[in-house]
């Protein structure tokens, strides 16, 4: 593994951005090593989906060319960026650098994952596909001009915590009066179908008439607790 440039100022506040930044989106470019030409870099634009530890979880098919490099050369990076922004070299991105691997538990990689991006239940149904996540050691993240940083992975990553296993119940316990609530905290009013597709550490994601709208959270949250009393506060700001 190659050395680290330390984070510049408020290294654990400008992990936590980075990582709010990669939750926000859905889709980045993903470069792999060539392996049919001879490690030249590959691009292709790719779903994915950020764990609760912060790692990437990405759906892809055997047959696809980035698939084949990764399983010739574990070595990856991703990029994304505010895909709503057209000022390109002003506005903020992260570049998360790591390895990818399969990931074995499929069942459980697709329980979360098809929530946040239910038109794959076609390609998750085919034996091909498989889940890759890719973890990092180092993350590049750019707030805007001059606003620079390499971002440790040990200010980055999540350790465990209770809220990966409290999650699905706490999206239960949620009734659709309280995801109306949320929606209209976010300035949404009469909606059709809200779905509440996951909660994390950070914030939470709603479907809301199938657009996506994500609410950070103004601190980390570790339990079912904590993001209840987090959810009611943004709830209540209206």
């Amino acid at each position: 593994m190659p050395s680290m440039i330390t984070d510049n100022l408020q290294p654990k506040s400008n992990a936590r951005i980075a990582r709010q930044m990669l939750r926000a989106h859905r889709y980045g470019v993903l470069s792999t090593l060539s392996k049919k030409f001879d490690g030249h870099p590959f691009g292709s634009i790719t779903p994915y989906l950020v764990d609760h530890d912060g790692s990437l979880l990405i759906l892809i098919s055997g047959l696809a060319e980035h698939t084949k490099n990764i399983l010739s050369d574990s070595r990856v990076s991703l990029i994304t960026h505010d895909q709503n922004d057209p000022h390109i070299q002003t506005q903020g991105r992260v570049t998360l650098v790591g390895n990818a691997t399969l990931d074995p538990d499929r069942e459980r990689c697709g329980k979360r994952y098809l929530r946040y991006f239910p038109e794959a239940h076609t390609y998750f149904d085919m034996a091909d596909f498989n889940f890759f996540r890719i973890v990092p050691f180092a993350i590049r993240y750019i707030g805007g001009f001059g606003d620079i940083h390499w971002v440790k992975t040990d200010n980055y990553r999540m350790s465990t915590y209770p809220l990966i296993s409290e999650e699905d119940s706490l999206i239960t316990e949620l009734d659709a009066e309280q995801r109306n609530t949320l929606a209209q905290a976010l300035g949404i009013a009469d909606c059709k179908n809200i779905d509440l597709m996951g909660i994390d550490c950070d914030g939470f994601d709603l479907r809301i008439d199938n657009k996506i709208f994500r609410s950070d959270f103004a601190e980390v949250v570790l339990d079912a607790t904590q993001a209840r009393a987090a959810m009611t506060t943004q709830a209540n700001k209206n």
